[in-house]
């Protein structure tokens, strides 16, 4: 897959329908393999989503194809039930891999079990008082209007 700059990522889908899956080609080929050929090589990352939210966010040791028509097509899978389309970003190396899965968890509320590793930097005290004064100056004219 070639690439225009040197990025983690080499190529993505976006919202692509879940019925992808529902045609599942033969061995040895196939035109919806032909035409998926990025899913079907690359490891990456992907998004599951449920009516347009993000539902759960995971990644593939294999290939993303392999990885996503599992929880399309296997009705064991624990989130077979609950998603109806996906985006996957190809990403060959297994640190970016990580940590692009790390700032998705952190950056969208998913039914993900695990947490980020990434280095979390807690709100400074200046801004949380900050945020406190003027939230009190929102409350106290609408408790004065009573």
């Amino acid at each position: 897959m070639a690439s225009k700059r040197n990025s983690i990522v080499k190529g993505y889908a976006s919202m692509w329908p879940r019925e992808v899956f529902d045609a599942k080609p033969k061995r040895g080929g196939g035109v919806l393999v032909a035409q998926l050929e990025f899913l079907t090589k690359e490891k990456g990352v992907y998004v599951l989503y449920r009516d347009g939210q993000p539902y759960y966010i995971g990644k593939s040791g294999d290939s993303l194809f392999a990885r996503l028509s599992g929880h399309a097509m296997n009705p064991r899978r624990r989130y077979y039930n609950f998603w109806d389309m996906f985006s996957a970003f190809a990403v060959p190396d297994k640190k970016g891999r990580d940590e692009l899965e790390g700032i998705l968890i952190a950056a969208m509320p998913t039914a993900n079990g695990s947490k980020p590793r990434l280095s979390k930097e807690r709100l400074p005290k200046q801004v949380t008082a900050l945020m406190k004064k003027l939230r009190q100056a929102k409350i106290e004219p609408a408790l004065s209007d009573d």
